[in-house]
């Protein structure tokens, strides 16, 4: 897809939150309904992760500190772990996760449907200006007093 070309600056008079905002709405919509192919919410996909990067480390409590603060939705994180739990992708021994063979492959399935957006997302962005968007974002986040670091 071509995009019309504006003079920089037309381009530098453009609301950042008007377009950020657009971004975000178009990203996250994509990666939700990839997502709910799979009948899962993000929340279940931080979830896989983040128990698979760490197998027994992750409790309720902890995982929750750690992912609540991206979820936007209200949705319960106790819900989601109760359904990975129900559907035999996750254990629990002795309140630690672990993910089950089945929970694996459902991350891996969930993982290959993100791709496709991510993949769609860059279309005709080079690297080096990816790069620089996120790092423009950063330092504006920093500025008005957020967390400009990446996510741990």
């Amino acid at each position: 897809m071509t995009l019309k070309e504006y003079p920089q600056e037309q381009l530098a008079a453009q609301p950042i939150g008007a377009w950020s905002g657009e971004a975000y709405r178009r990203v996250v919509g994509a990666l939700r309904a990839q997502l709910a192919e799979e009948d899962l919410t993000q929340p279940h996909w931080w979830t896989l992760n983040h128990v698979a990067g760490a197998p027994g480390r992750w409790t309720r409590e902890a995982l929750i500190e750690r992912l609540a603060q991206y979820e936007d939705l209200g949705i319960d994180f106790h819900d989601v772990f109760d359904d990975l739990v129900a559907r035999g992708w996750l254990t629990e021994d002795a309140g630690a996760m672990t993910l089950t063979e089945a929970g694996e492959a459902g991350r891996l399935r969930a993982g290959e449907r993100n791709l496709r957006v991510h993949r769609q997302m860059h279309e005709g962005v080079a690297t080096a200006d990816f790069v620089t968007t996120i790092n423009v974002l950063r330092r504006m986040v920093a500025n008005l007093g957020g967390n400009g670091d990446l996510p741990d």
